[in-house]
């Protein structure tokens, strides 16, 4: 089968498509011709060695994809072969096929094809989660997103509006502002042109309630500075590259939590937590209120190139790459 394999940890130059043997599952795994990868910023610091988990070199890079059952290990009884599912797997998917854990895969919404349904796991999953379980948001409070425009942060000002909260959404253009508003923003900043703090008390004189960031770097204490009393501080991601060191006075002076969000551990130690949460996305989806925004397709030689867009920003919503 055809991989994008990474061989070295560092640029993605080093990255190549070569032909390698297909995987077998074991007696705990299911195995998947996959359809379509979903690319995210882990993928990136995946490569580069600058993750939480760290694969066996060579590798494929890819952690969400969609696909169909080929195969199944003789303890799984869950899934059949044939079905259509989505899998969060961590790395692997940029291939013709992989093997996955049970507790990583889910069944495919019907309301889907391969390509949305390779957008929506990862993001979806993530801002569902921070929102209802660790800010335990509430109608008609104050949610600003920190990169509204990329994936999750996309997800976040669609679900933050759904789940009825005024949403204030900032990027660095206005072109992914525009998006943003697509996706239900009520209120708009461009943080390469505005002054952060100065726009969010304009727009929310007692503060936000929730801050989802999914960027870090020097807006994070921006922010932090404009919580409202009792807020709660998502810390999602870092895709600025740079990780804050809040002042702990600010906790303090706000009544406010900073929460941490990994939605990828929570999936895998929570499954039926996280099933459940699935079923109200999947309701949404049928309800139609829930639809990515597909930046583009690649073809699977070109793979490294979705990548190097996410990387330099490029990518207003989701990059997928079309596997078969």
């Amino acid at each position: 089968m055809k991989a994008i394999l990474c061989r070295t940890f560092g640029s993605l130059d080093s990255l190549s498509m070569e032909e390698i043997e297909s995987p077998a599952p074991k007696e705990d795994e299911i195995l998947i011709k996959v359809s379509a990868c979903g690319i995210n910023f882990p993928d990136l610091l995946i490569i580069q060695d600058k993750y939480q988990f760290k694969p066996t070199l060579p590798f494929s890079p890819g952690g969400e994809v969609s696909g169909i059952v080929e195969a199944v290990g003789a303890s799984i009884k869950s899934f059949k072969i044939g079905e259509r599912v989505i899998a969060l797997c961590g790395w692997g998917g940029l291939a013709e096929k992989l093997v996955a854990k049970e507790n990583r895969v889910y069944k495919m919404p019907q309301a889907f094809d391969f390509i949305s349904a390779a957008c929506t796991l990862y993001a979806y999953g993530t801002s569902y989660h921070a929102l209802k379980d660790r800010a335990m948001i509430k109608a008609d409070e104050t949610l600003l997103v920190l990169g509204a425009s990329g994936g999750v942060g996309l997800a976040a000002v669609n679900l933050g509006k759904i789940m009825g909260a005024r949403v204030i959404a900032a990027a660095s253009t206005d072109e992914k502002l525009e998006v943003c508003r697509n996706s239900g923003a009520d209120h708009l900043i461009n943080y390469s042109k505005q002054n952060l703090r100065t726009e969010i008390t304009s727009i929310a004189p007692e503060g936000v309630d929730v801050i989802y960031d999914a960027v870090g770097g020097s807006l994070s204490e921006m922010a932090l500075r404009s919580m409202a009393w009792g807020g709660r501080y998502l810390v999602v991601g870092f895709a600025s590259g740079e990780i804050p060191k809040f002042a702990a006075n600010l906790a303090l002076l706000k009544g406010c939590s900073i929460v941490g969000v990994f939605w990828g551990q929570f999936a895998a130690r929570e499954y039926e937590w996280n099933l459940k949460n699935f079923d109200q996305i999947n309701s949404w989806i049928k309800a139609g209120a829930i639809k990515p925004n597909i930046f583009k397709v690649y073809e699977h030689k070109n793979s490294m190139q979705a990548l190097k867009d996410l990387k330099e920003r490029k990518v207003i919503g989701k990059a997928v790459v079309k596997i078969v």
